[in-house]
């Protein structure tokens, strides 16, 4: 894999969704040679992560969300029901599946979306443009460190050796972080803990246990769920008791429920100056039970159990400026004691999920214990002893089976892995300084030095960008790296990266006919270069805006065909400058591009009205016909 020629490198660490997701965008955006690199520490996380892979996702695991949301792509809403219902292979389907139709708000099992991304990661290597290769490696990224033509990335393989691969660009997508469990240092071993319910071992042992065995599941949110529901879908009789600090629980949605947007006006007292916690909250409070009062009176059509999650999204856009009033220790402590609130109010689940759960919950052998966990023990009769502090006792439940899913861990100083130790001593990472989650970065999710500098050739996806998600568009909790944000992160970064190689490489001839650019030389200061959101201040015209609306259609385009089609017209466009002492070429097309970014990743439409509103064709359209 050494890095030959004109053909630069991309290294995409991990190859979950979030990594898996980006190629694939990279793979349909790049026009010149380049190599990508997906490289994954675990071949069965492949396409996957720990979230979708087949080993730790039994039948019975459905998506929290409906099937019509599980597409890569935001502008393309069912593309995966369309997959599951057309192009999977169902050979080995239990008869549960193997004659369903797939809905849009229906639910799919969660294991086959592996199937759904590897097959769109070999449609894409397929239809990439010549010298746009796909490389699919095995291995950790263990360090890393900037070199002269871009980055050093130290691989550790299978046996231990290592080895240097150079990259001219290195975009992070590692995904979640596991949490220490500082109650339970006794029984990490323990034949009777889980640790890792989303592992063919975790799996085992749940399926494995007897029907009358009493269970302590450590969390009641939806991961807790999915091993609740487990046990239950199998005939479970025994207590299943789901402890949670702040006794939340999830609702599910209606049956036809669909996405939908809902434009608020910033709450009026939302952006008075912070004074303490107590006053804040009561104001929040205040403003959102008026809120919440005026959708149901003015969209009688929204469904009642929908209402707190349309309010929610509808505040994000006015939270960052909220966010800037609050003191980042506050700050802190809010997201702290109500993230798991906010994400019941912002999100349900499908009905599979809930309604197993809530009736047995009504039935009796569910049972929601509120309270923090102080220890986990084993007894001297082989089974483990959880000690819970309510707000009134400390209880001591006994258990023959007691699973974590006690969460994530978002202060990536305390991620023992390696390749983070080094990219903090190296001053490559910076944690988030407001938030103390995530790293910093920029709009384009460049990391960030310790002096807010782009500390190189470095970008991320997914969780590692939880707190910028936070600060900069509103979205908290596990919505910082939900499906929704992966798909904009690898619509924004595919574009910058390629974009940064196509602008800082040699300047291509020009072709027959055509003058040399006079922006070439200047092409590196450009790649940085942009208004705060990333765009150039451009002055808006016909031929401006019908490039865009191209670069839209060629970003959203599977077939290099139909792609090399856009291109003509696009080059017909801005192929040559606008003026002797106007912008160039290498201009002209960052700035389309950085503005199709914009409207792709435009989160006040809906992904099933972005089609519409941005012109994209159906698939039975043809490019030619289209009006621009």
């Amino acid at each position: 894999m050494s890095q030959a020629g004109t053909r630069p490198r991309i290294v995409v660490v991990g190859a979950g969704l979030a990594g898996t997701a980006t190629a694939i965008r990279m793979l349909r955006f790049a026009r010149l040679p380049v190599e990508i690199v997906l490289l994954e520490r675990r071949a069965d996380y492949r396409s996957a992560g720990v979230a979708y892979h087949r080993d730790g996702n039994p039948w019975d695991h459905v998506f929290n969300i409906q099937a019509g949301r599980m597409s890569v792509f935001r502008e393309d809403v069912l593309d995966f029901v369309h997959w599951a219902n057309r192009e999977a292979d169902r050979g080995d389907w239990p008869a549960r599946w193997a004659d369903h139709e797939f809905t849009e708000p229906g639910p799919a099992p969660r294991r086959i979306f592996q199937d759904y991304l590897e097959q769109r990661l070999a449609e894409a290597a397929r239809e990439a443009y010549p010298g746009v290769v796909l490389t699919e490696a095995d291995g950790e990224a263990v360090d890393l460190e900037p070199s002269s033509t871009g980055v050093d990335l130290t691989v550790r393989q299978e046996g231990g050796a290592e080895k240097v691969l150079p990259a001219a660009h290195v975009v992070l997508a590692t995904g979640l972080e596991l949490k220490d469990l500082p109650f339970a240092t006794e029984v990490l071993e323990h034949p009777r803990f889980v640790r890792h319910p989303y592992s063919a071992d975790g799996v085992s042992k749940l399926e494995a246990l007897p029907p009358e065995a009493e269970v302590v599941v450590v969390g009641s949110v939806l991961s807790a769920y999915d091993s609740a529901g487990l046990l239950l879908r199998r005939g479970h009789t025994g207590t299943i008791r789901l402890v949670s600090r702040t006794g939340t629980m999830f609702r599910a949605y209606p049956g036809t429920h669909e996405h939908g947007v809902v434009r608020l006006d910033c709450p009026s007292t939302l952006l008075d100056a912070y004074r303490d916690r107590e006053e804040f909250l009561e104001r929040v409070r205040t403003e959102w039970t008026a809120a919440c009062a005026t959708v149901a009176r003015d969209r009688p059509d929204i469904a009642p159990e929908v209402v707190a999650e349309r309010v929610a999204k509808a505040w994000e856009p006015h939270l960052p400026a909220a966010i800037e009033r609050i003191p980042s220790s506050e700050l802190r402590s809010l997201l702290d004691e109500f993230g798991t609130a906010v994400a019941a109010l912002r999100v349900g689940a499908v009905r599979y999920t809930i309604e197993v759960i809530e009736q047995a919950m009504l039935s009796g052998p569910v049972r929601l214990l509120v309270g923090a966990v102080q220890s986990i023990t084993p007894t001297g009769t082989g089974r483990l002893e959880v000690t819970v502090a309510t707000a009134d006792e400390k209880l001591a439940v006994e258990a023959d089976l007691v699973v974590s899913n006690f969460g994530r861990e978002t202060d990536y100083r305390r991620v023992g892995e390696p390749l983070w130790h080094n990219l903090l001593r190296r001053g490559l990472a910076t944690p988030h300084g407001r938030t103390g989650r995530g790293l910093d970065v920029d709009h384009r999710g460049v990391l960030l030095d310790p002096s807010g500098r782009p500390s190189g050739p470095l970008t991320a996806v997914g969780p590692l960008r939880e707190g910028d998600e936070i600060v900069r568009n509103g979205r908290t909790g596990a919505f910082a790296f939900n499906l929704a944000a992966i798909k904009n992160h690898s619509i924004a970064v595919a574009a910058h990266v390629i974009e940064q190689l196509e602008l800082s490489g040699p300047p291509s001839a020009p072709a027959p006919g055509r003058p040399a650019d006079p922006d070439s030389g200047r092409a590196r200061d450009l790649a940085g270069s942009g208004t705060s959101d990333g765009t150039f201040e451009e002055a808006a015209g016909p031929a401006f805006e019908q490039a865009v609306n191209l670069e839209v259609r060629r970003m959203a385009t599977s077939a290099r065909a139909q792609r090399e089609r856009i291109d003509a017209r696009l080059d017909a466009l801005i192929g040559f400058p606008a003026a002797p002492d106007g912008p160039g070429r290498r201009r002209l097309q960052a700035a389309v591009s950085r503005s199709a970014v914009r409207r792709l990743t435009d989160v006040s439409v809906t992904p099933r009205q972005l089609r519409h509103h941005l012109g994209i064709p159906d698939s039975a359209d043809t490019y030619e016909d289209m009006e621009d």
